[in-house]
């Protein structure tokens, strides 16, 4: 066929072009195909777990590293991926097309709060507390709570992240999200916060440690309710469901309790998912009341025995740098804890990095949007380390968008001791997500030479297709595995009768 007038200026735009960290290919290849050539990606997903994810772009895992590559298909077979390469994978198998895409793994979030997202969202960011809403939230009948939880497990996935160490803030809201992420087919590790929030807040911030002593046979039921749940539905649905334990600092437990935590995590088999440190005021009271900072006493208690997320550490001092790397913890850095704005650059992300901790970023509560998240840590972190660096003489690494995706898949996973997650590779679970790099205010109109740069540019909003353990989720932008406008609804409904009751107890004049 001969070239067509258009064809000779994009080739040779291309031409005048280095493909800096790619390897040379052809330069048409992120064009929309040719019809006659490929069959067209079906106006539905596939019907079946058998079928290959045509993209243009990949971060494969090779050689025990990730590896970018163009024109990818990767070959998805029930759980997992069965053949990954370069060029097209032959046969009449069904197809997704992902051109103009560049393909990841399912996305890890190292801590979230699923159901607290919105009931919060627009409502704290000028500094009011988040206490009063959260309190209202757990006080709601199962349905409501579940249409809460829903709403925000569909953000999550919709923005890339298949796989959740979820910190639900009670065995009430962990029961809420299981039951959410079995119907959809989402990976959780999940547990109920201990104290709960109908508990936490006086232990939490309390002004006599007789308070802490007191709370101690109320603490043991809720260890024990939880690890009774977490036993029940311990690798549920095909091991999607892996329960963590999930107390929620050192400052408001007890060298009793906390055993008594560690110990449910050594049956469940799935680690703990902690806040760690996660201010000077934890790290303080830790001190004075066990002698040793947060991670030495968890330490001491043998809480690294198994996997073990620890999150925000703002509190953090060298000795639990030390012994997070030792141990091979994960630190969950959350850019937007404190809702949009409020902490994005207080967290220590850079100093995580340089001290050679496995670093992840985690969603924690208010936004959901995990593409949004990972900019935010790299664009955060850099303005963080530049300013540390210049006020101190400290030569803390900028961090980059590698690192954040990186940390995202198979550092995170490394960190569950799940080496078939966060890669794709054969043989790993079919985790999946797809993020449209090409696009309006995102790409250039083609994939530009190193795509995990356009992430930097990208939200939720650009993520096309999401698959966990071979499930298609989100197909073309838009989720599949429930009805969109229902979810939005119905969250909405729930979430509006939380605004009710702040209203009518003025908590938006205070």
């Amino acid at each position: 066929m001969p070239l067509t007038r258009r064809d000779l200026i994009v080739r040779s735009a291309f031409g005048a072009l280095p493909l800096l960290g790619l390897p040379t290919a052809d330069p048409t290849a992120d064009r929309v195909a040719d019809p006659a050539a490929q069959p067209p990606s079906p106006a539905r997903p596939p019907r079946t777990r058998d079928y290959v994810v045509e993209a243009s772009a990949a971060l494969v895992y090779r050689n025990g590293a990730p590896q970018l590559i163009e024109n990818a298909s990767v070959r998805v077979r029930d759980n997992e991926i069965v053949e990954v390469r370069e060029g097209r994978i032959a046969g009449t198998v069904a197809r997704i097309n992902a051109t103009g895409q560049l393909l990841l793994p399912g996305l890890i979030s190292g801590h979230t709060h699923a159901a607290s997202g919105s009931p919060t969202r627009g409502l704290i960011e000028g500094g009011r507390s988040y206490q009063r809403p959260i309190e209202l939230l757990e006080a709601l009948p199962d349905d409501l709570l579940d249409d809460i939880t829903a709403y925000n497990v569909a953000e999550l996935l919709r923005s890339g992240c298949t796989t959740h160490v979820e910190m639900s803030l009670s065995l009430k809201q962990a029961q809420s999200y299981v039951r959410v992420a079995r119907r959809w087919h989402v990976r959780g590790f999940p547990g109920g916060m201990v104290p709960g929030t109908a508990r936490l807040f006086p232990i939490w911030r309390r002004s006599n440690d007789a308070v802490l002593t007191a709370s101690v046979p109320d603490t043991m039921a809720e260890i024990e309710a939880n690890r009774v749940f977490a036993l029940a539905v311990n690798g549920a649905e095909d091991g999607l469901i892996r329960p963590m334990m999930t107390p929620h600092a050192t400052d408001t437990h007890t060298p009793d309790t906390m055993r008594a935590v560690i110990a449910a995590a050594r049956t469940l088999g799935n680690g703990i998912h902690t806040h760690l440190a996660q201010g000077a005021a934890e790290a303080r009271v830790t001190q004075r009341l066990y002698g040793q900072s947060p991670a030495q006493w968890l330490e001491s208690l043998g809480a690294f025995d198994g996997p073990f997320f620890g999150a925000h550490m703002t509190g953090a001092t060298a000795a639990d740098w030390t012994v997070m790397k030792q141990h091979g913890g994960v630190y969950a850095h959350c850019p937007s804890g404190g809702g949009a704005g409020n902490s994005s650059g207080s967290q220590p992300y850079p100093e995580a990095l340089a001290a050679g901790v496995r670093t992840n970023v985690g969603i924690d509560t208010h936004s959901n949007d995990y593409i949004e998240n990972l900019k935010l840590a790299v664009i955060c972190g850099r303005a963080r380390a530049r300013l540390l660096n210049g006020a101190t003489g400290s030569t803390l690494p900028l961090p980059s968008v590698q690192q954040a995706v990186y940390g995202a898949t198979h550092v995170a996973a490394d960190g569950l001791r799940r080496p078939d997650l966060g890669r794709i590779a054969v043989g790993a679970k079919a985790d999946l997500c797809t993020i449209d790099v090409r696009g309006l205010l995102v790409g250039s109109g083609a994939v530009g030479p190193e795509p995990l740069n356009n992430l930097l540019y990208a939200s939720g909003l650009a993520v096309r297709h999401v698959i966990t353990q071979g499930y298609v989720q989100l197909y073309d932008g838009h989720l599949v595995v429930d009805d969109e406008a229902r979810i939005a609804a119905r969250g909405g409904a729930a979430v509006r009768q939380i605004w009710a009751q702040l209203t009518s107890e003025g908590w938006f004049k205070g």
